[in-house]
């Protein structure tokens, strides 16, 4: 039986590699293939300290952006749906499996406004977080010039303070749910980051400039 359990997650995952994960390679920058391949290995390491389903957590990490494909500002809603519809996962999966896979690539968005509805949902969201100051910069950028061409550079740099500010500084709507995450402690230095503006400016040039000037090239 364990055998053949682990013959259906082998192929699961060939499916997903093929199918689902080369969908990331039309987004934007900050959504690629390597944010996904992160996601669903932050998924996994979490996943470690609870009993749930690993194929689970690897498919939900696998299908948690591909809404993005439709539409941004509803991605996450849109990515349930293309869970619900894959009539693949029921080779693999229940019909409750699925659904808790949907609901949690639902539930994985920062913004959203009500708490992950299980594990599977906490898990993802916290693996989504990726909190690098370094890395949320050259995100926040990368998604700005692809999706704000019109802006100058301090058209850039004001919308890059005002999502900074909204989403990661204190009192920001980014919440935590995994206390085995080492996210918080990265959370809190971030947070000290964005008090020094200066620095944040120059890290802003910095990151921007290069972004550019490749563009430019």
């Amino acid at each position: 039986m364990l055998i053949l359990r682990r013959e259906y997650g082998r192929i699961m995952k060939k499916y997903i590699e093929t199918e689902i994960l080369s969908r990331y390679d039309h987004f934007d920058k900050a959504h690629r293939r390597d944010h996904a391949d992160y996601v669903i290995r932050q998924s996994l390491e979490l996943a470690r300290h609870y009993d749930v389903d690993m194929d689970m957590v690897y498919a939900i990490a696998a299908y948690h952006d591909t809404g993005l494909a439709i539409d941004r500002k509803t991605h996450h809603l849109e990515s349930g749906r293309i869970v619900r519809e894959d009539r693949r996962l029921s080779e693999w999966f229940t019909a409750d499996q699925i659904e808790t896979m949907a609901q949690a690539v639902e539930d994985h968005r920062a913004s959203s406004d009500h708490e992950p509805r299980s594990i599977y949902g906490k898990i993802v969201a916290e693996a989504d977080r990726q909190i690098d100051g370094m890395t949320i910069l050259r995100r926040t950028i990368q998604f700005g010039l692809s999706h704000y061409p019109g802006l100058d550079k301090e058209g850039h740099w004001l919308r890059t303070q005002e999502h900074l500010s909204e989403k990661y500084a204190e009192g920001g709507y980014l919440k935590l749910w995994i206390p085995e995450s080492p996210n918080a402690p990265r959370l809190r230095a971030f947070q000290e980051l964005l008090k020094d503006s200066a620095r944040v400016r120059e890290l802003f040039d910095e990151i921007y400039d290069g972004l550019t000037s490749f563009q430019e090239e």
